[in-house]
């Protein structure tokens, strides 16, 4: 460990957001494990970096998160910061939408991310040092029409970050989140698919429609988030705690 500047989880690591934020925070010398529920992506991501490993490990259940931390620990050592990334989303009417598609949303969104916080927390409390990051979304600060279920959890995840920060902030450990709008992701990609079978417009105007909401006019690239998480976790932002930062261009 000691060849490490600290031991980073990023959850969600097998692509788009996640893999862009691992890959940023082994550059940076950092060792980082990557987690998530398909090991192909997995490994492949882990492959474009030495100082990326991998576990298979689903966020929405409390013991297996907690049988992997223990199997990262006894192999990588104590974790020093925990990106909680893994997340999904779905969009439909809301008089559509089942029980079932909101306890979905938040067994991974908000439970997913409950369960990375909590078992990384007994590390960080020995260390007195410790960073915990949610991507969250600009759907944890306003709303969007299609997707009530889904911004609850983010609004979820939202209000975890301020009292979780409140808690530990005598403890050097920070917690925020950052909240990105619509980013270039296969996640954002299948937002588009769902919005041309519900609205019969093409996939060109789906895009569209998502560039409008960014007075920028654009996507957001997954780098811009994990250039801000990076900055997150370093020493010179100690002082940067239970905040949700939005990258959306000016939209919030």
């Amino acid at each position: 460990m000691n060849q490490y500047r600290k031991h980073a989880i990023v959850t969600g690591g097998g692509s788009g957001v996640g893999e862009a934020i691992a890959l940023k925070l082994a550059d940076e010398s950092n060792l980082v494990t990557i987690i998530g529920r398909r090991e192909n992506p997995l490994k492949n991501v882990s492959n474009k970096h030495k100082n990326i490993n991998w576990k298979v490990c689903d966020v929405s259940k409390s013991q297996e998160v907690e049988s992997c931390y223990n199997d990262i620990r006894s192999e990588y050592g104590n974790i020093n910061i925990v990106i909680a990334n893994a997340g999904i989303a779905d969009s439909k009417p809301f008089h559509k939408m089942s029980v079932s598609d909101l306890t979905s949303l938040m067994d991974v969104n908000l439970i997913g991310v409950f369960n990375t916080f909590q078992h990384a927390l007994k590390d960080m409390k020995a260390d007195n040092w410790g960073r915990m990051i949610s991507i969250a979304s600009t759907a944890g600060l306003k709303g969007y029409s299609y997707v009530s279920a889904y911004t609850a959890s983010k609004h979820a995840v939202v209000g975890l970050t301020k009292s979780l920060a409140i808690e530990l902030a005598d403890k050097g450990i920070t917690v925020n989140s950052v909240c990105p709008s619509y980013i270039d992701t296969p996640m954002t990609d299948r937002t588009i698919k769902n919005i041309t079978e519900l609205t019969n417009i093409s996939k060109e105007e789906a895009i569209g429609e998502l560039v409008k909401l960014n007075p920028q006019k654009r996507l957001i690239k997954p780098i811009e988030v994990a250039k801000v998480v990076s900055w997150l976790c370093n020493e010179n932002s100690s002082s940067i705690n239970g905040q949700n930062i939005p990258i959306a261009g000016g939209e919030i």
